[in-house]
């Protein structure tokens, strides 16, 4: 069984959908409506030649706050599970969807698959943060994309397999990317060329919730458009425009001649977009990822990334909601070049991951109960002390150690954060 709830979503699971289905597997699709509604996301599931979900969620995206919502998903999933009882399911990210999925197969002692695992913002404020650690700390099998995001779950000490394995988006969004410049009518309406314009997205709770972070993210991308002379096109989420206006900010973006203020649009004509800008504002994780393999420079509106490879690369820069870096950024990433290295991995992601899978069909459960166990040994030595005194002894004696070498280290910042 394979969860999705949002375009993402659907996106990143395609090229498995399709390798199941080549692979002649036994499976299902359930569409949770996390963000749309079945009947919206329907000609998207068209223009890629995706087949119809067997169940789909109905009015999920009517439900706002983070509880309700995964709740909401949470109920309908089990039922769902309960029926069917497949041996495994996939859940794709970190939306709320996925988390419901996880939770819900978990509780039913089926065996969760976790593709995309290992990415850290270490951002406490990021709600997907939160969700990510859930997620990984109930998977069996951990797919990551690279390296870095392996030992992420290593330190984090998770019970399931891992697997790096590189990232499904890589095989894609050529399809996607090809579809939308086929299908999408946005740059001849809005007047665009290709490379002629900057591309901003702005939609999460760690800056839309704060006022300052707001206001400063605008006056740097105005100060932008007057630095460099590109017109931006901004493609606003309902909830941005709410927040806008009430800091009467809207009025200021909507008049400048050089800002293409509009209401969100549909993910291809997003991509069309995203595939032709000269450069991309942004505080999604997603377009990160995106813009790194498709290979247009990133200047990230965030204090940190969970996508840090992008970083690493040279594809994205980190600015935060000052103006003066969101400027200096901008500056940067228009002189670098775009030959970076993509270290989301090869194509052929979709059908690495099935292959596993279906291998992991005939695993004995008591092997997947072994490695959560295994997790146990590390406490071994303290219990064979013998005594409760000892152990207490042992481990105020480890905590002593470890916060004088933590206080040492202290001053040190990780190169992907900012201040």
């Amino acid at each position: 069984m394979l969860g999705r709830g949002h375009q993402a979503g659907i996106i990143k699971q395609a090229p498995l959908v399709e390798a199941f289905e080549e692979l002649g597997a036994d499976f299902f699709v359930l569409h949770t409506g996390q963000h749309y509604s079945y009947n919206m996301d329907k000609v998207f599931f068209e223009d890629l030649g995706l087949p119809e979900p067997e169940y789909k969620i109905p009015d999920t995206y009517r439900y706002k706050l983070h509880g309700e919502q995964t709740a909401k998903m949470l109920m309908e999933i089990e039922r769902i599970l309960v029926k069917e009882r497949p041996r495994i399911v996939v859940v794709t990210g970190d939306a709320n969807t996925n988390l419901a999925g996880a939770l819900a197969a978990k509780k039913l002692h089926i065996r969760v698959a976790h593709t995309e695992s290992g990415l850290r913002s270490f951002d406490w404020r990021v709600p997907e943060e939160h969700n990510r650690i859930i997620i990984e700390r109930l998977s069996d099998y951990l797919f990551a994309p690279n390296e870095l995001a392996r030992k992420n779950l290593e330190l984090d000490n998770v019970g399931g397999e891992i697997f790096v394995i590189g990232s499904t988006l890589v095989d894609a969004l050529e399809k996607v990317r090809e579809v939308a410049l086929r299908k999408s009518q946005m740059l001849e309406e809005l007047g665009l060329e290709k490379d002629g314009f900057f591309l901003m997205t702005m939609h999460r709770e760690e800056n839309l919730d704060y006022e300052r972070e707001v206001r400063g993210i605008v006056e740097g991308v105005l100060e932008v458009v007057r630095e460099f002379g590109y017109p931006l096109v901004f493609p606003a989420h309902p909830r941005t425009i709410r927040r806008l206006k009430e800091l009467d900010l809207y009025e200021v973006l909507d008049a400048h001649e050089g800002v293409h203020l509009m209401p969100a649009v549909g993910y291809l004509d997003f991509m069309a977009l995203l595939s032709s800008a000269r450069l991309i504002l942004t505080d999604s994780s997603g377009v990160q990822q995106e813009a790194c393999i498709l290979r247009v420079p990133c200047v990230t509106l965030r204090r940190a990334t969970e996508w840090v490879e992008t970083l690493l690369v040279g594809a994205n820069v980190l600015v935060g909601s000052d103006p003066k870096a969101i400027v200096e950024g901008v500056g940067k990433m228009l002189a670098s070049g775009r030959d970076w290295i993509n270290p989301f991995g090869e194509r052929g992601v979709g059908k690495r991951i099935a292959k596993v899978l279906l291998d992991k069909l005939h695993e004995p459960i008591e092997l997947v109960y072994e490695r959560y166990r295994a997790r146990g040994r590390a406490i071994e030595p303290y219990l064979s002390l013998g005594s409760w005194e000892e152990v207490l002894k042992a481990l105020r004696s480890e905590a002593g150690r470890r916060a004088a070498r933590d206080s040492r280290a202290e001053g040190g910042e990780a190169p992907w954060a900012t201040r």
